[in-house]
């Protein structure tokens, strides 16, 4: 039966001591686990508790691991689960290690999946399904997703998504209604806002037109058709391939057909 002829500290981790068996080195435990065991000079070993020891000690050392994970930013427990198998940890190590982690309150689901939503909502302006896919990304389970995003109430994702869309409206004045909406609709969507919430949101907002900025409008995207037919088609096949551009972007019909004929004047001119 070995004996413990030695203990002595770690230089570099004074937390940390070193074991010497017989006048050789055997392990290095957690002062946790030295006071745990009660190891002392003299003391002999079996082979059960010396396998137990090197045990506790893994789980100590996943502990401080995953800790040290931790300390950068807050994790879900799928997170942290995954960091400890990369760095080679065995499964029920792993567990016992979380298990401390979530019973000293350095672990838990939901308190990370509510400042998750916070974070989402306040910094990316977010709607509920894009986080709730982070949140499943994360390893949050289905329950507890729709548990916490049930404080993110409509009437705030209304207002989010208004203010979105306004902006979006102001900063794109050249753009026709109905291509702006679309574009608008599009991004609300990836944004994770559902489709009724965005029918409101733009139902709030001014999307017309006085009669000069209609006038920009077509005559912006009119020219841009034109330079781009232009080199392949000529007469009828040009106009109505312009015709049929500008219609797609939302022009409507009597400001195509002045341009057309503004187009046509020109070209009779020359």
């Amino acid at each position: 039966m070995p004996v413990i002829t030695k203990i002595s500290q770690q230089k570099k981790d004074l937390e940390r001591y070193n074991i010497f068996l017989d006048e050789k080195y055997a392990y290095s435990v957690h002062e946790s686990v030295l006071v745990k065991f009660g190891l002392t000079k003299g003391m002999s070993l079996e082979d059960w508790s010396i396998d137990e020891m090197v045990y506790e000690d893994e789980i100590r050392k996943a502990f401080n691991r995953a800790l040290h994970y931790l300390g950068f930013r807050m994790r879900s427990e799928f997170e942290v689960k995954k960091k400890l198998l990369e760095l080679g940890y065995g499964e029920a190590i792993i567990l016992e290690a979380l298990v401390k982690l979530k019973s000293l309150g350095f672990l838990d689901d939901e308190t990370y999946s509510e400042a998750l939503l916070q974070t989402r909502i306040n910094s990316s302006s977010k709607g509920p399904k894009a986080i709730q896919q982070e949140m499943h990304k994360k390893g949050i389970g289905k329950e507890l997703q729709i548990k916490v995003l049930e404080s993110y109430p409509e009437e705030e994702q209304l207002k989010i998504a208004t203010k979105l869309a306004e902006k979006a409206a102001n900063a794109n004045p050249s753009v026709a209604p109905s291509q702006l909406k679309q574009k608008i609709q599009n991004a609300l969507l990836r944004k994770g806002y559902s489709f009724d919430l965005i029918k409101q949101a733009l139902a709030n907002i001014n999307f017309e037109r006085e009669e000069d900025e209609w006038t920009a409008i077509a005559e912006s995207i009119g020219e841009k058709a034109w330079r781009r037919y232009s080199s392949k088609f000529s007469g009828r096949d040009l106009n109505n391939k312009v015709k049929q551009a500008m219609y797609q972007k939302g022009i409507p019909f009597e400001h195509i057909d002045h341009f057309i004929d503004k187009k046509e004047n020109e070209e009779d001119g020359d």
